[in-house]
């Protein structure tokens, strides 16, 4: 079974996100024309935060399009993985008592009911998911449902997006041309410092300060790429790492755990993380 997660139109309250540049303005376009949108950048920069954000904006903030703000489950996630099928996308047949039922998937229950699907890391996902979607970001905009014989037309409001990390896929896992071309990209990367330190305050409640010292540190590790560590620490890390501090972790052991321990196994990566944020919270 495929991992998904839905999210209500009961929740009002946006989504805490920091525009960057001007994706915003980009995803609007886009969506505007139904244009589906790739999403590249690094594990845990706030693409799929991002999504909600945007999901929030359309569903909830524009009045003038009641039907649209009426959708029972604007958002359909689904975290990719390499077992994940086709048949996890559009739906399947279930045993309920003596009965045979058909149980729609998150892609299904999207395209039927116009919300939209967001297919997170899909190059972690099976060829045939892949595939799948063909039908769906062209002009056709029809999904195959093959085991039901029916060909579903979209809803006009559906919207496909999926994302994924170009920095740490190989060649076996990056998406085909004939998938990358039926997408317009938007690219993430970490925000700068202040930027990132905003964001670290506010998701974690940490002090300002800290939050500061927080973005300093993920900047000094993400240089460590160069000396042969290609992972770097995602903002989420150091979100982790400021709720840790606000609940009276000591920030080197906040960071030993949220950050040294989490982003590598490597003993000599982790001493020199260490180093660094010894450096940096030098009186705590």
């Amino acid at each position: 079974m495929t991992e998904t997660s839905a999210k209500s139109s009961g929740n009002t309250e946006a989504p805490f996100y920091l525009p960057l540049a001007d994706e915003i303005e980009i995803f609007l376009a886009a969506y505007q024309q139904r244009l589906p949108v790739l999403l590249k950048g690094p594990t845990g920069c706030g693409k799929t935060r991002f999504v909600e954000y945007m999901t929030h904006l359309l569903y909830r903030t524009d009045a003038s399009d009641a039907a649209r703000r009426a959708v029972e489950v604007p958002l359909q996630t689904v975290a990719c993985h390499e077992d994940l099928s086709a048949t996890d996308l559009v739906g399947r047949f279930l045993l309920q008592g003596e009965e045979t039922v058909w149980q729609d998937g998150p892609l299904t229950r999207s395209v039927k009911e116009g919300a939209i699907c967001y297919l997170d890391e899909i190059v972690e996902a099976r060829k045939d998911s892949t595939v799948l979607i063909h039908s769906l970001t062209d002009h056709r905009r029809i999904l195959p449902v093959e085991k039901q014989g029916l060909i579903l037309d979209a809803h006009a409001n559906f919207l496909l997006i999926i994302s994924y990390n170009p920095g740490y896929q190989n060649v076996l896992k990056d998406l085909k041309p004939s998938t990358r071309q039926r997408f317009i990209a938007i690219d993430f990367d970490y925000p700068g410092e202040e930027q990132e330190a905003n964001i670290i305050a506010h998701e974690s409640g940490v002090d300002a300060s800290y939050a500061l010292d927080l973005a300093r540190l993920g900047a000094r590790v993400r240089n460590l790429k160069h000396h042969g560590f290609d992972e770097g620490v995602s903002t989420r890390l150091l979100v982790y790492a400021g709720q840790m501090m606000a609940n009276g972790v000591s920030p080197r052991r906040a960071c030993d755990v949220a950050v040294c321990k989490a982003v590598t196994d490597d003993e000599d990566i982790q001493r020199a993380i260490l180093e660094l944020v010894n450096t940096i919270f030098v009186a705590d």
